[in-house]
């Protein structure tokens, strides 16, 4: 039974980060582990919000974990605060790495065009040095193109543009990579390389209409959960797609999208 160490930010209010991804992992028999970055007081399009940020905690917890001989089959990391931080964490992950630990990176920066309300060019690079030590990462076209310093075309990019998009995310270090929410040649898709089989693929999907907070981590912890069971990275990710377009479908008209969805009441759909 594979561990998983997630290293992102806990947010008291919305399910998000970690609220997300921990119900989903843990149904899907996955032991899962936490390194929280920062704690949260809410998801941040509500306007205001409190941050703390928890380097200090991180500096003096993975000694403690090196010298106890903890170790992970999995790390999934996110949002990063300080550039002390993504240090810390991107040296743990190199040298997790070394030794068997496969690292996913989410580098969560932005959506539609722009970075997140709070990210800053600051951010962007932090996310550049996670990206250089992940065996996958999988920002979304928007991150993608922040990372590798592409233009962004909202409205939307040939099969052949994707293809560069990954080679450039690629140049940065990661393995392998997956693009979500592009536009390829007029369609909605998911846009992928495989380092393990040199392929390339890219996977349409319908949209719904709106905004909702979390279904990133949503597709982040079912992608990691099936991976981590054996299955390939093109299954997986559909599979973390279909997941995802049914969560929104059933919460779609809630009214208040920045809190996220109510996973617990979805593992039903997994």
């Amino acid at each position: 039974m594979k561990q998983i160490l997630l290293i992102n930010d806990v947010v008291g209010y919305g399910k998000v980060g970690m609220g997300a991804m921990l119900p989903i992992l843990s149904y899907l028999g996955i032991p899962t582990y936490s390194l929280p970055t920062a704690l949260v007081s809410n998801t941040l399009d509500y306007g205001k919000f409190n941050i703390q940020d928890t380097t200090d905690y991180i500096r003096g917890t993975l000694p403690v974990w090196k010298e106890l001989g903890f170790g992970f089959d999995a790390i999934c990391t996110g949002l990063m605060f300080s550039d002390e931080q993504a240090k810390l964490v991107a040296g743990y992950c190199k040298e997790q790495g070394e030794q068997g630990t496969t690292v996913f990176v989410d580098p969560i920066l932005g959506d539609g065009g722009r970075l997140y309300n709070g990210m800053t060019e600051r951010q962007v690079e932090l996310m550049r040095e996670m990206v250089s030590v992940a065996h996958l990462c999988f920002p979304n076209y928007t991150e993608a193109c922040y990372l590798t310093n592409t233009p962004i075309k909202m409205e939307g990019i040939s099969w052949e543009e994707a293809g560069d998009l990954l080679d450039e995310l690629r140049k940065i270090g990661t393995k392998s990579a997956l693009i979500t929410s592009c536009k390829v040649d007029g369609r909605n898709a998911v846009v992928g390389y495989n380092h393990y089989d040199d392929s390339y693929f890219h996977l349409e999907y319908h949209e719904i209409p709106g905004l909702f907070h979390g279904t990133g981590d949503i597709f982040s912890a079912v992608l990691i959960g099936h991976l981590l069971n054996g299955e390939s990275l093109k299954t997986s990710t559909r599979t973390a797609m279909d997941t995802v377009f049914r969560m929104i479908e059933r919460y779609k008209d809630t009214d208040d999208k920045n809190r996220g969805i109510p996973v617990e009441k979805c593992l039903d759909l997994l």
